[in-house]
């Protein structure tokens, strides 16, 4: 039997503000954050969640969150015997909630160096949420801790103020991207798959195994044949905050598995995939770095060969290469006479300031040679037969998001703009993957292992 419609009606009321009043409960506790209160909020009752940062002498607490620190008072009075008792028996990192009175400290007593350093919070109650064990390593950022130590513990390395700063910007780099492509130019977002099948040439892949009798799946080293598929598809303007994987060896500039801005346009030029990503970096470009100038630079692969040697030169330094080739015709060193007798050998050198005088590093050149990749068609039969199906032209570009993100925060390693990098050797040493697997599970995918002979 349906309840009166009356009834029906408040009880919907009713669950709406029930619903409410929980709402209204969870924003009230998140209200303020450590990093935000200034002396405009004295006089305020203001709750606090966050990680002891300090303890100091029974009389204060330093509270801390992704926004910063604020100090809050340990009251005195005897009246207040156990809130003090719970107050100064936490530990370093650990978890509460607290709630108080907001108060300007007294005179003599600011901390210029704090943004929230005129002000403190009166505790009046506190939740501990964690108690926080005996930990590897302090959370301070002046504390320095070995690369291997960082990885294993990230969940710790992550809670410093710099990896906090690294991965807020990250995102907020990210979002203005999709603003930027989506709203602004009308592309469209596309999640490719991970799993894929091998593809030739390139970098060495991940097999990933299935359940059927020698077939394994790749993950992709791009969503090149992708993007290329979805513009035969009609989707004129794709990209994606894309993961991709290699299995190479970790270096401060690489990760075997990374994030790449992969972008693919019908129909444009390349003077066109260029002004889109100038406008793309300039317009999530972080402010406090300063403006971007347009248009870039730009060099030609030949005149980058031609000058320095490298399709990706550093050209702050202005060391370009000089042809030698003319001072070295009548040498009699061996290596620069066998150089120099073949077809199109040169010697080039790079002039190197050492204050006084000018040292050269001679670089031999030889025989050019040109390379065809020979490869199994059927590998991208798919691919081949889109191509012949009415494929528009188009072009496109991927930009290394971890890369770029290493040089917004000034960073010698892509490890400090990635939430849980891989070792150099490609291992996780938080979870220690890659893990051993027992013959009994390798069955199922029809696998057996050979140990390598010692």
């Amino acid at each position: 039997m349906n309840p009166p419609i009356i009834y029906q009606s408040l009880y919907d009321t009713l669950l709406e503000l029930v619903v409410y009043l929980i709402f209204l409960r969870y924003f009230l506790v998140f209200l303020h954050s450590c990093g935000e209160l200034r002396s405009d909020h004295v006089g305020e009752k203001v709750t606090l969640c966050g990680w002891v940062q300090y303890l100091r002498q029974e009389l204060f607490v330093i509270l801390r969150d992704f926004s910063g620190m604020t100090q809050v008072v340990i009251p005195q009075k005897e009246s207040a015997w156990h809130l003090k008792s719970t107050l100064c028996d936490l530990t370093v990192e650990s978890v509460i909630k607290v709630t108080g009175t907001v108060r300007c400290r007294p005179e003599g007593q600011e901390n210029k160096l704090m943004p929230t350093g005129e002000i403190e919070i009166l505790a009046e109650s506190v939740e501990v949420y964690n108690l926080c064990q005996k930990l590897p390593f302090e959370i301070k950022d002046f504390v320095k801790k070995s690369e291997a130590l960082r990885m294993q513990y990230r969940y710790l390395d992550l809670r410093s103020s710099q990896m906090q700063r690294n991965l807020r910007l990250r995102s907020q780099v990210v979002m203005k991207m999709r603003e930027f492509l989506c709203n602004m130019h009308g592309f469209v977002d596309i999640e490719t798959p991970t799993l894929f099948k091998r593809t030739p040439g390139g970098a060495k892949e991940f097999v990933v195994p299935s359940r059927e009798p020698g077939r394994f799946y790749c993950l992709p080293q791009s969503p090149q044949q992708f993007k290329q598929l979805l513009m035969v598809a009609g989707i004129d303007r794709y990209f994606q905050i894309a993961r991709c994987y290699r299995d190479e060896g970790s270096k401060p500039d690489r990760q075997p598995e990374f994030t790449q801005v992969d972008i693919e346009m019908s129909f444009v030029e390349q003077t066109g995939i260029m002004s889109l990503v100038e406008g793309l970096l300039q317009h999530s470009w972080p402010a406090e770095l300063g403006p971007i100038h347009l248009p870039f630079n730009t060099m030609t692969f030949e005149e980058a060969m031609r000058d320095y040697g490298v399709d990706k030169p550093d050209t702050r330094f202005a060391m370009k290469l000089i042809d030698l080739s003319d001072i070295f015709m009548s040498t009699d060193v061996p290596f620069l006479r066998s150089a120099l007798s073949q077809p199109g050998g040169y010697v080039q050198a790079i002039c190197v300031p050492s204050g006084i005088k000018y040292h050269l590093v001679s670089i031999s050149g030889a025989k050019s040679y040109n390379m065809v990749l020979q490869e199994d068609p059927t590998l991208l039969t798919h691919l081949l037969e889109a191509l012949d199906s009415g494929a528009p032209p188009h072009g496109g570009i991927a930009l290394g998001l971890d890369r770029l993100l290493s040089i917004m925060v000034a960073s010698q390693s892509i490890r400090d703009v990635i939430a849980f990098p891989k070792s150099f050797r490609g291992h996780d040493l938080m979870s220690s993957a890659p893990d051993l697997i027992s013959e009994e599970e390798l069955k199922s995918y029809h696998i057996s292992v050979i140990w390598p002979m010692e």
